[in-house]
């Protein structure tokens, strides 16, 4: 099996010994992507929403790094602090996808997610998978 390293400036740089995504057999596997500005390498100040929009923001230059985008995502993982923003982000996340063809999708309440030193704590974390 061939695999190729997905990386982009336009995303965070990863955080520890693994990659933005990997592509192999056709099938991009997304990290998971937390709010941070690529730009500033801190976690967006602002509600959970600003912090949902910059996620996406993250995981759509990874998929555009991979020649993809939203319509080609099959699956999508969401790790939330407060399961009371579940509305909040839903809101954020349904307007990058299409409802009819939507991708599969848990949403998880984890107890903490990584914290990136000098920011808020990060409250949102979203992978994906990808089809080419």
């Amino acid at each position: 099996m061939a695999k190729q390293i997905i990386h982009t400036d336009k995303a965070p740089a990863p955080l520890g010994p693994y990659n933005q995504a990997v592509l192999a057999n056709g099938t991009l596997y997304c990290s998971g992507q937390v709010p941070i500005d690529p730009a500033t390498g801190k976690v967006v100040e602002g509600d959970i929403q600003a912090q949902a929009r910059q996620v996406m923001a993250n995981l759509q230059a990874v998929l555009q790094a991979a020649g993809m985008d939203f319509g080609h995502v099959v699956k999508c993982s969401i790790f939330v602090q407060n399961m009371d923003d579940f509305a909040a982000i839903n809101e954020v996340y349904g307007s990058y996808f299409d409802h009819a063809t939507a991708p599969a999708r848990e949403t998880v309440e984890v107890a903490r997610l990584p914290i990136v030193k000098g920011s808020p704590r990060v409250n949102l974390e979203i992978s994906c998978i990808a089809v080419g």
